[in-house]
């Protein structure tokens, strides 16, 4: 059984889970706010061996900020982003939030780019906080 499913808007692309997430946080950066169409992104990053992927994606790559590139994997049917692959974690996978469903799913842990942080955004608990 699964740890953890998230799949796209339609249910043709999934990625099935078997492990707790290596890290939870919270990007507030321009590239993350426009992928999201929200304030900041929130995602999940696993070790790739844990996750198994079931459907068809397509993909799009970006050039970060820093020069590093970040491969997201999206619906061709519904156009729902399900997970992506960050040149700067080799060997996981990047999971959005919000693609599990999961009012459960453990909450952030760090937070990023909090200089673009939009200012009505309050995150509460021990987050650790870089700029």
């Amino acid at each position: 059984m699964p740890k953890y499913q998230a799949r796209c808007s339609c249910g043709q692309l999934n990625a099935v889970v078997q492990a707790d997430p290596l890290q939870v946080f919270v990007c507030h950066c321009f590239d993350c706010q426009r992928r999201t169409g929200s304030a900041f992104g929130h995602q999940a990053l696993f070790e790739q061996e844990s996750v198994h992927i079931e459907g068809e994606s397509r993909e799009y790559t970006q050039i970060g900020d820093e020069g590093f590139s970040v491969t997201f994997n999206f619906c061709p049917c519904c156009g729902s982003q399900v997970w992506y692959r960050a040149e700067r974690a080799k060997g996981m996978i990047g999971i959005p939030i919000g693609a599990f469903a999961d009012a459960d799913f453990p909450a952030p842990r760090t937070s990023i780019y909090e200089s673009r942080k939009h200012p009505w955004v309050e995150l509460v608990g021990d987050v650790k906080r870089l700029p």
